[in-house]
């Protein structure tokens, strides 16, 4: 360890004494769905609800900051090296899926693919997250952001969730704790271990999955689904303006922005892509140069929907940007 970073030192060293298991210089960028972008100092990956408690306990007390990685769908990482520690919720009772028909219930860990619960309450007969089809997340990133899109949000299906306080405590959430609003929730200070859903059994289980497939065609149809991209870059600003981001990207005639190998879609304007050769940074070019111009011309300011995560600048690496548009 004497070659590391004095906080990397610090890091291992906790990692060590508490048995967590970790890797050094972890690339990132390639566990996005941009496939690009930079790389983890320490990714941990912690066994069970109660060792993550005590490292995230253990983490805040030592000063050493601390991030979850979940499935990147929704996550821009800048090329360079993230200190501290990136957290790993890759262990099996991470992603778990319980389902109780009877009890019209499902439990999944925060680590379980939200695709993968939705399909499989579905084949199950039970009705309430079928809306969510086509949102690429774990089960924990969907709750912190209250997930959705045109046919509901994640929210309403939700009993209660564990959690993890800031201060390492752990405990349950029940409805009448948790605050879900468009894009927002009360978690996003918490950290989830696994959440308990209330769903609805149906008899016409065959109409059931034909929703489900309906869903799926309309985002097939309407968002550039096989492009390289974190999905809507931005949230729609309802209480500013009637129209939704994308409207405002594509009505300020910001289709087909291009920095480097990022580019506005020309299919849904509020969706960013990425060409061959491109990078992160490239798509955080884009995305400001929308606030920007959107903001020039409208007075509304764009906020990110896409979660960005920076390097300090001395572990940053260098970027050319290209204008084109």
């Amino acid at each position: 360890m004497g070659t590391e970073a004095p906080e990397t030192e610090r890091t291992l060293a906790l990692l060590d004494e508490l048995g967590v298991g970790y890797g050094c210089d972890v690339p990132i960028g390639p566990r996005t769905w941009y496939g690009v972008g930079g790389s983890a100092a320490v990714m941990a990956h912690p066994t069970g609800a109660e060792q993550l408690a005590t490292l995230i306990e253990r983490c805040a007390e030592a000063g050493i900051d601390s991030r979850v990685l979940g499935k990147g769908a929704n996550l821009l990482v800048i090329e360079g090296t993230l200190g501290g520690v990136t957290i790993a919720l890759d262990d099996p009772g991470f992603r778990v899926i319980d389902i109780d028909v009877n009890a019209e219930r499902a439990i999944a860990g925060a680590g379980a693919d939200l695709e993968r619960l939705i399909t499989s309450t579905v084949r199950a007969g039970l009705a309430g997250l079928e809306g969510l089809a086509g949102i690429p997340a774990t089960v924990g990133g969907a709750l912190r952001m209250n997930a959705g899109g045109a046919f509901g949000e994640i929210g309403p299906a939700v009993e209660s969730v564990d959690v993890i306080e800031p201060d390492g405590r752990l405990h349950t959430l029940g409805r009448a704790a948790l605050e879900f609003s468009y894009r927002r929730s009360n978690l996003c200070q918490r950290l989830i271990c696994s959440a308990t859903f209330a769903l609805k059994r149906v008899e016409d289980q065959a109409a059931l999955r034909e929703k489900l497939k309906q869903v799926m065609a309309y985002k097939k149809g309407s968002q550039p689904m096989a492009a390289s991209s974190a999905g809507c870059a931005f949230k729609n600003p309802k209480t500013q303006s009637e129209h939704g981001a994308g409207k405002l990207i594509d009505d300020a005639g910001l289709k087909g922005l291009r920095i480097g190998g990022a580019e506005v879609s020309t299919v849904h304007a509020n969706f960013i892509v990425l060409h061959e050769g491109g990078t992160a940074a490239d798509v955080l070019a884009v995305m400001n140069e929308v606030q920007r111009r959107v903001k020039d011309q409208t007075g509304i300011t764009l906020q990110r929907e896409v979660v960005v995560w920076e390097p300090d600048i001395s572990q940053r690496t260098q970027s050319t940007q290209r204008t084109t548009e």
